[in-house]
């Protein structure tokens, strides 16, 4: 008699390997380069193991006035890729570019969101016609960040489109966590305290897709490259006044002496947030859903009663 041979175990091992994750095959030389820490790591959220990303500002660096060194425009000369966020913030980056003739496809992250214009009579000039570039605020804007990404990297490197859009899928699954979590955290806010007043106009997005209002900042415009005149700084100090204005929202970008003399003459508290770069590694607001737990909180503790 012939053995019958048992399909079980051969069945077994296929379904075991159906169920591993799916492995990133070697990208060789691909190098991937972001602007920010905040462009960077939404980038490796979607590219996984396939390649490591380099990022052009360190942290706690401002977009708006950075300065390339001679290293990066060595490292945007032999990019394969640049990821920027658009919408007019990296100011620099086109003339590096040029400099360093480099012939890498920039990825402006935003694209496709439809910016928002300054407050009346907030901002002039460039600001007035480039809109908002702060869309990272706002965890929705960054869904459309990630099919950006996931597009561009599935062009460049169709070998892993698979690991790609496996991890666009869990990263927008844990920006709709977040985003159901912010909604619950402001909710914790009266809607009389939801007002924001920051060292520039940077949480628009954020204020329209959560129900604050952002009534002023300390430097009248979406850019910190600018110094506010005193009428400016009178004007800011009259609309705090005039609101239930809890505390003023503050980075590294706005010197400290200035924002101390807007705290000192109208009684409100300063508190620190991390609005365009991130933490140092290891630090309170290391990754963007860190960033963000890390505001919101800081936030909730300094409006709500």
């Amino acid at each position: 008699m012939r053995r019958r041979t048992s399909l079980l175990p051969v069945m077994l091992l296929a379904l075991l390997i159906a169920c591993q994750p799916i492995a990133a095959t070697p990208a060789g030389d691909l190098k991937v380069i972001a602007t920010t820490s905040i462009v960077a790591d939404v980038v490796q959220q979607i590219g996984g193991d396939a390649f490591a990303v380099s990022t052009l500002l360190p942290p706690n660096a401002e977009p708006h006035n950075f300065q390339p060194s001679p290293r990066d425009m060595a490292m945007v000369a032999n990019a394969s890729i640049i990821f920027a966020n658009g919408a007019g913030l990296e100011e620099f980056l086109q003339p590096l570019i040029e400099n360093a003739g480099a012939k890498a496809r920039v990825i402006e992250v935003s694209d496709g969101i439809q910016l928002l214009e300054a407050p009346a009579g907030e901002a002039d000039g460039e600001d007035a016609h480039t809109g908002d570039p702060h869309t990272w605020v706002d965890p929705n804007n960054v869904m459309v960040w990630v099919e950006n990404i996931r597009v561009a990297l599935v062009e460049l490197d169709p070998a892993n489109a698979a690991i790609y859009q496996a991890n666009a899928e869990r990263y927008t699954a844990s920006l709709k966590e977040l985003d159901s979590w912010v909604v619950e955290q402001v909710a914790l806010i009266p809607a009389a305290n939801r007002t924001l007043v920051t060292d520039h106009l940077v949480y628009g997005y954020f204020a329209a897709g959560y129900g604050f209002e952002q009534i002023g900042a300390i430097i009248p415009g979406f850019s910190t490259s600018s110094s506010p005149s005193a009428q400016d700084l009178a004007k800011i100090e009259q609309a705090i006044r005039g609101h239930n204005v809890r505390a003023i929202f503050i980075s590294d970008a706005v010197t400290s002496t200035l924002a101390q003399r807007v705290s000192d003459d109208t009684g409100v508290q300063l508190v620190r947030l991390y609005h365009e770069s991130f933490s140092e590694p290891g630090g309170p607001a290391a990754t963007y859903l860190d960033m963000v737990h890390y505001n919101v909180s800081a936030m909730v503790a300094a409006l709500k009663p």
